[in-house]
Protein backbone atom coordinates (compact mmCIF):
# COMPACT_ATOMS: atom_id res chain seq x y z
CA UNK A 1 0.00 0.00 0.00
CA UNK A 2 1.32 3.42 -0.93
CA UNK A 3 1.56 5.91 1.89
CA UNK A 4 -0.99 8.67 1.84
CA UNK A 5 -1.03 12.08 3.44
CA UNK A 6 -3.91 12.60 5.86
CA UNK A 7 -3.98 16.26 4.87
CA UNK A 8 -4.32 15.22 1.20
CA UNK A 9 -7.06 12.57 0.93
CA UNK A 10 -6.52 12.44 -2.85
CA UNK A 11 -3.27 10.56 -2.20
CA UNK A 12 -5.33 7.53 -1.12
CA UNK A 13 -5.84 5.18 -4.05
CA UNK A 14 -9.53 4.69 -4.94
CA UNK A 15 -11.22 1.60 -3.50
CA UNK A 16 -13.22 -0.79 -5.72
CA UNK A 17 -16.87 -1.40 -4.85
CA UNK A 18 -19.78 -3.45 -6.17
CA UNK A 19 -23.40 -3.78 -5.24
CA UNK A 20 -24.27 -6.96 -3.33
CA UNK A 21 -28.02 -7.13 -2.91
CA UNK A 22 -29.01 -3.73 -1.54
CA UNK A 23 -25.57 -2.93 -0.17
CA UNK A 24 -22.45 -1.43 -1.70
CA UNK A 25 -19.40 -3.39 -0.53
CA UNK A 26 -15.66 -3.07 -0.98
CA UNK A 27 -14.28 -5.77 -3.25
CA UNK A 28 -10.70 -4.95 -2.31
CA UNK A 29 -8.81 -2.20 -0.51
CA UNK A 30 -10.05 -2.98 2.97
CA UNK A 31 -6.60 -2.19 4.38
CA UNK A 32 -6.53 1.19 2.58
CA UNK A 33 -10.03 1.96 3.82
CA UNK A 34 -9.15 1.06 7.40
CA UNK A 35 -5.90 3.06 7.26
CA UNK A 36 -7.87 6.09 6.04
CA UNK A 37 -10.45 5.59 8.81
CA UNK A 38 -7.73 5.29 11.46
CA UNK A 39 -6.13 8.50 10.14
CA UNK A 40 -9.43 10.30 10.64
CA UNK A 41 -10.54 10.53 7.03
CA UNK A 42 -14.30 10.47 6.73
CA UNK A 43 -14.43 9.71 3.02
CA UNK A 44 -12.45 7.87 0.37
CA UNK A 45 -12.71 7.79 -3.39
CA UNK A 46 -14.24 4.61 -4.79
CA UNK A 47 -14.86 3.20 -8.25
CA UNK A 48 -17.23 0.54 -9.60
CA UNK A 49 -15.32 -2.73 -9.89
CA UNK A 50 -15.82 -4.32 -13.31
CA UNK A 51 -14.09 -7.62 -12.43
CA UNK A 52 -16.08 -10.83 -12.41
CA UNK A 53 -16.33 -12.13 -8.86
CA UNK A 54 -17.56 -15.33 -7.26
CA UNK A 55 -20.61 -13.64 -5.72
CA UNK A 56 -21.72 -16.74 -3.84
CA UNK A 57 -18.37 -16.82 -2.07
CA UNK A 58 -18.28 -13.06 -1.57
CA UNK A 59 -21.74 -13.10 0.00
CA UNK A 60 -20.54 -15.77 2.43
CA UNK A 61 -17.57 -13.59 3.39
CA UNK A 62 -19.84 -10.58 3.96
CA UNK A 63 -22.10 -12.73 6.16
CA UNK A 64 -19.09 -13.88 8.20
CA UNK A 65 -18.24 -10.25 8.83
CA UNK A 66 -21.79 -9.35 9.81
CA UNK A 67 -21.91 -12.26 12.27
CA UNK A 68 -18.81 -10.80 13.93
CA UNK A 69 -20.42 -7.35 14.08
CA UNK A 70 -18.34 -5.89 11.24
CA UNK A 71 -20.70 -3.79 9.14
CA UNK A 72 -18.49 -0.81 8.32
CA UNK A 73 -14.81 -0.08 7.83
CA UNK A 74 -14.68 1.17 11.40
CA UNK A 75 -15.77 -2.28 12.55
CA UNK A 76 -12.41 -3.63 11.37
CA UNK A 77 -10.41 -1.54 13.83
CA UNK A 78 -10.57 -4.20 16.55
CA UNK A 79 -9.57 -6.95 14.10
CA UNK A 80 -6.10 -5.77 13.09
CA UNK A 81 -3.77 -8.77 13.18
CA UNK A 82 -0.30 -9.73 11.99
CA UNK A 83 0.15 -10.96 8.41
CA UNK A 84 0.56 -14.51 9.75
CA UNK A 85 -2.69 -14.30 11.73
CA UNK A 86 -4.45 -12.79 8.70
CA UNK A 87 -3.36 -15.75 6.60
CA UNK A 88 -4.55 -18.26 9.20
CA UNK A 89 -7.75 -16.49 10.24
CA UNK A 90 -8.98 -15.16 6.90
CA UNK A 91 -7.11 -16.35 3.81
CA UNK A 92 -7.04 -20.01 4.86
CA UNK A 93 -10.73 -19.86 5.84
CA UNK A 94 -11.64 -18.25 2.51
CA UNK A 95 -9.56 -20.86 0.66
CA UNK A 96 -11.45 -23.69 2.37
CA UNK A 97 -14.77 -22.03 1.56
CA UNK A 98 -13.79 -21.54 -2.09
CA UNK A 99 -12.73 -25.19 -2.42
CA UNK A 100 -16.00 -26.34 -0.80
CA UNK A 101 -18.10 -24.05 -3.01
CA UNK A 102 -16.24 -25.13 -6.14
CA UNK A 103 -16.71 -28.82 -5.31
CA UNK A 104 -20.40 -28.22 -4.53
CA UNK A 105 -20.95 -26.45 -7.87
CA UNK A 106 -19.04 -29.17 -9.69
CA UNK A 107 -21.27 -31.85 -8.13
CA UNK A 108 -24.39 -29.86 -9.03
CA UNK A 109 -23.18 -29.43 -12.62
CA UNK A 110 -22.38 -33.13 -12.83
CA UNK A 111 -25.87 -34.05 -11.57
CA UNK A 112 -27.44 -31.62 -14.02
CA UNK A 113 -25.48 -33.13 -16.91
CA UNK A 114 -26.46 -36.65 -15.84
CA UNK A 115 -30.10 -35.60 -15.60
CA UNK A 116 -29.93 -34.19 -19.10
CA UNK A 117 -28.22 -37.30 -20.35
CA UNK A 118 -30.86 -39.53 -18.76
CA UNK A 119 -33.67 -37.54 -20.34
CA UNK A 120 -32.19 -38.07 -23.80
CA UNK A 121 -31.91 -41.83 -23.38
Amino acid sequence: MKAFDQAKPDTLEPIPVKKLGNEVVFTDGHTRALAAFLQGLGEAKVFWDEDELDWEAYAICVEWCKKEGIRTVGGLKDWVVSPEEYTALWLDRCGRMHRYSHAKRKRATSKSTKAKTNIRQ
